[in-house]
């Protein structure tokens, strides 16, 4: 294998596991010791009012299929702060071993979701891309994008990410291609991109190679004119000064000279709060680490009953669950054989039964719920 890469039939195997639950497996069929138990993943046991975007789901649904196994889980594009995002049932050495990948599943593209949320609400009215692919290993290329979009962002720009989900990269031109044609040569770079490139690219044209954004602008109108469609600042922070006032000074300039219409698209280094303070300045933005370097959600699975009994390792809450979202947006756990919040309506849906996946996953449709539900628990980073 040339690559450092976990194949695919390794995690649908189960052999994308800690060594410690082959060992359990073997002491399990040993001891003839194989329980009923319900098992539920966690983030946090009680609410905590620090909400984050589940997301994951469909790789998670496929892990358990064809195991003998139900499962529920929230929908895909909920907002969570406490209690069970995912509830499996079963004989026990069924599923074991599959939990190390069903948790990396779910841990680091909820992570990645729950940053791309806060982007998109940064900004809300702003086309945002995920421009951080570059940052991760290839392999997780196209969870990261597909995260990213469950977020809420508009396109990404990895090619290969976009051949598995269906979707078109984004993407224009990078630094390199202005370097290539050497210093004082950017518009010689800027007319061989727009005689090269299909009619359907758009015609951006980075402007920040080696003078000043305000000079690249110009010399960009005068080299494409009314073929340019948008104009690309990528400049890093220490360069930047009042990168604001830039940006005005830019929008400035394009409308003096006739071409207001041509959009002004952000990118470099850019976050939630760079974001909030640019966004009625500049057309659109590209985000790149804060989404793609996102933190994975430190999901666990835990048994919580055994046999019908209550179990749980200190630290946990014993017992079967249910999870429920009240019309004021609150998130609230209880026992499922008790009655729930008299407002409150169960967020947990059949996932998978008796090995069946019994949901179909839409990322559009998530990235709708995604919204809808940040408003309605007042979604806040």
């Amino acid at each position: 294998m040339t690559f450092d890469v976990v194949p695919n039939d390794a995690i649908a195997d189960g052999r994308a596991t800690d060594a410690y639950f082959q060992r359990t497996e073997t002491t399990l069929d040993h001891a003839g010791v194989n329980p009923d138990v319900v098992a539920e993943v966690t983030a946090d046991q009680f609410p905590t009012g620090e909400f984050e975007l589940l997301a994951g789901l469909k790789d998670a649904a496929h892990l358990l299929e064809g195991l003998p196994v139900d499962a529920d889980a929230l929908p895909e594009g909920t907002l969570f702060d406490g209690g069970p995002v995912m509830r499996i049932e079963g004989t026990y050495r069924e599923f074991a071993r599959y939990e190390t990948s069903l948790l990396g599943f779910l841990s680091h593209a909820s992570g990645v979701a729950t940053a791309a949320l806060e982007v998109r609400e940064a900004a809300p009215d702003s086309q945002v891309l995920s421009f951080g692919a570059r940052h991760v290993h290839p392999s997780i290329a196209a969870m990261v994008e597909r995260s990213a979009l469950l977020g809420g962002l508009d396109g990404f720009s990895h090619v290969a990410a976009g051949d598995v989900l269906g979707r078109e990269a984004s993407g224009t031109m990078p630094h390199a291609l202005l370097i290539c044609f050497g210093r004082g040569n950017q518009e010689q770079a800027w007319r061989a991109f727009d005689e090269a490139v299909p009619e359907d690219v758009p015609r951006v044209a980075l402007c920040d190679t080696y003078s000043d954004e305000k000079d690249e602008v110009i010399r960009a109108i005068d080299a494409l004119g009314d073929d340019l469609d948008s104009v690309r600042l990528d400049t890093t922070s220490s360069r930047r000064g009042d990168f604001r006032h830039i940006v005005r000074e830019i929008q400035w300039e394009l409308d003096a000279r006739g071409h207001g219409d041509v959009d002004v698209f952000l990118s470099g280094g850019l976050g939630p709060d760079d974001l909030r303070h640019l966004r009625d300045v500049a057309d659109g933005f590209g985000v790149g680490g804060h989404v793609s370097n996102a933190d994975p959600v430190d999901f666990a699975l835990d048994i919580v009953e055994v046999d019908g009994e209550p179990a749980a390792k200190r630290g946990k809450l014993s017992g079967k669950k249910d999870v429920y979202r009240t019309r004021d947006g609150g998130h609230h756990v209880a026992l499922a054989n008790r009655p729930g919040p008299t407002d409150g309506e169960s967020l947990l849906e059949p996932l998978v039964r008796d090995g069946e996946v019994v949901r179909s996953f839409d990322v559009d449709d998530a990235a709708s719920h995604a919204r809808d539900d940040a408003d309605a628990v007042g979604f806040r980073r």
